[in-house]
């Protein structure tokens, strides 16, 4: 209950949002404060995912985590989109990935540490979930050294197709993924709840044991957090240019790390809340299982809804400086995972990462999509 409590209050940030924007104050204070809202709101998108999935069987359970449990990102994403904002989609895609293995599992790992000081987990499954990353990572750089070497007019139709043709098999990767997952190997990953939004949702339910929802209370929280998420989203994105210009950030800087960060906000917490009650598995299963639910499922679905949405299509041609930022993440994370021992000084060294990463992308002047 600690965790869902300590972001309640933020609700309070709902109305002061809407009165920002109604006073017309500047930029920043407005980006801000609606990023604040969107926390809590996508605390409890997960809890009602989770109080619908206990009413269906896994497959069916899996499906709505999927689509469900990364809704503040992809809600957040596609308004972007819509604003047709490229350079911010790509960098809260990236943005998420680094989030989620490099902070919030640093921070779970520091704040267990000090607790536990060390603290094991299953690292037959965190090898799994690494190997899966790097996968995802390569099949992102794919289309971006296609447009970096071969970026010439006779052939923007490939790179169309190709772009396509990534995202539909990244989803249909995503879709094994999940039987591998809840079907055919459940047991080798029983141990940290065998999915990222799963493992967010057994936390959850754990505690508020013996509360239930109703299928019309939980139905009815998914569809309106879901609208008071678009609001907000709406509000955020369209503060974002001001704030870039007012604070000299660029677009990409603002999705690589303000988007990312509040998007995943509520399943960094859990990963951390899980971490200091000594339950690592279901820790580094939440870090390790969102990054490929980005991977895999949300950037697929974004380029394919950019198609329909967005002024121009959105191709995963991410600049070197992402590529480059996002193997070092997975391979610096692969390699601090892979003993299945955690201690606070790792936490610090995954921090440091995610730091650095950042500064990198605050000093780098703004750019065109890459191309």
């Amino acid at each position: 209950m600690r965790l869902k409590f300590s972001v309640e209050w933020l609700f309070l940030f709902i109305p002061i949002t809407l009165a920002l924007e109604h006073l017309g104050v500047a930029a920043p204070l407005l980006f801000f404060s609606a990023a604040l809202a969107i926390i809590p709101i996508a605390s409890l998108i997960v809890h009602a995912t989770e109080q619908l999935a206990t009413r269906t069987g896994d497959a069916i359970g899996g499906l709505l985590n999927a689509t469900f449990g990364n809704a503040p990102e992809l809600i957040i994403a596609v308004v972007a989109l819509k604003a047709g904002l490229l350079n911010m989609v790509l960098g809260s895609i990236a943005g998420a990935i680094l989030a989620n293995l490099l902070l919030a599992l640093g921070i779970a790992f520091l704040l267990g540490g000090l607790r536990h000081h060390d603290q094991d987990y299953n690292p037959a499954a965190a090898r799994v979930y690494s190997s899966m990353m790097l996968i995802a990572v390569v099949s992102l750089a794919v289309p971006s050294a296609f447009s970096r070497f071969f970026a010439s007019e006779d052939i923007i139709r490939q790179e169309m197709v190709l772009n396509v043709g990534l995202a539909v098999i990244l989803l249909i990767a995503y879709a094994l993924y999940l039987v591998f997952m809840l079907k055919t190997h459940p047991g080798a990953f029983a141990r940290q709840g065998v999915h990222a939004n799963e493992a967010v949702n057994e936390a959850a339910g754990e505690a508020e044991e013996g509360t239930h929802w109703s299928l019309p209370r939980a139905i009815g929280s998914l569809v309106g957090a879901s609208v008071l998420a678009a609001w907000m989203s709406e509000i955020l994105v369209g503060a974002a240019e001001g704030t870039g210009t007012a604070l000299g950030m660029s677009q990409l800087f603002i999705g690589i790390v303000f988007l990312a960060v509040v998007g995943g906000a509520a399943e960094s917490l859990s990963a951390i809340a899980m971490a200091r009650k000594n339950r690592m598995d279901m820790a580094v299963g939440i870090a390790l299982g969102s990054s490929i639910q980005i991977a895999l499922f949300v950037a697929p679905v974004l380029v394919l809804a950019s198609y329909f949405i967005a002024p121009q299509p959105l191709d995963l041609a991410f600049g070197r400086a992402e590529v480059g930022a996002l193997f070092i993440a997975v391979l610096i994370g692969t390699v601090v995972v892979g003993d299945g021992r955690s201690n606070w000084y790792k936490g610090v060294q995954l921090i440091t990462v995610y730091t650095i990463i950042a500064l990198m992308f605050y000093l780098l002047p703004e750019i065109a999509p890459a191309g």
